[in-house]
């Protein structure tokens, strides 16, 4: 018997399926065709991942936050910048509302917080204590700042690549340098986007 009503069955629906960065790894995941010999393989590989993820998130609780749908505070944000002399009068009134939420977390799905430990990245102004705004969507690129899990441990670090060759480089001339290597255990967890510090 032919159906008689097809304007609703097939293709994308609005609000179906699972919401982006919902899986298990925080990211957007992507299917794909691998050999039937290779499954057992990848579920063994992806398993251990996961529960690397986990293990790391579970013992770093005190420093690592992840984000939730922000409520917005709405602020003034003065039209005139603050100088180091004296105050326009001209310049006292409000350009417009801001809501921090807005301006520093642009996926909430992808985003999380993570307190900054030790001294080698001052050079890039992040200081012991800061809280860092890590987006997991970006792409850790040449010149950007990572939140990276080396055998275990965060560190935050810029990433570079000098003569084909990939480092993890501090901002303190104190501190050696990290190179990249096959046998190294480093996952890449995102990149910062923004620092936040008392002052």
């Amino acid at each position: 018997m032919p159906l008689t009503n097809t304007e609703n069955r097939g293709g994308a629906r609005p609000n179906a399926g699972r919401k982006k960065g919902s899986s298990a790894y925080g990211e957007t995941t992507q299917a794909m065709r691998v050999p039937v010999s290779l499954v057992p393989v990848i579920k063994t590989l992806l398993d251990g991942r996961k529960q690397q993820f986990e293990q790391l998130a579970n013992s770093t609780a005190a420093i690592l936050f992840p984000t939730k749908t922000p409520t917005p505070i709405a602020l003034p944000l003065f039209v005139g910048k603050v100088a180091a002399g004296f105050p326009s009068p001209a310049d006292d009134y409000v350009e417009k509302n801001l809501d921090l939420n807005e301006l520093l977390v642009q996926k909430p799905a992808a985003t999380f917080f993570v307190r900054a430990q030790g001294e080698s990245m001052l050079g890039a102004g992040i200081h012991p204590n800061d809280i860092l705004v890590v987006d997991r969507s970006i792409e850790p690129a040449p010149g950007r700042i990572v939140i990276c899990a080396l055998d275990g441990e965060l560190t935050v670090k810029r990433l570079e690549r000098d003569n084909e060759q990939w480092q993890l480089k501090a901002e303190n001339p104190a501190y050696a340098d990290i190179v990249i290597y096959d046998e190294l255990d480093m996952v890449i967890w995102g990149v910062v986007t923004n620092v936040i510090h008392a002052v």
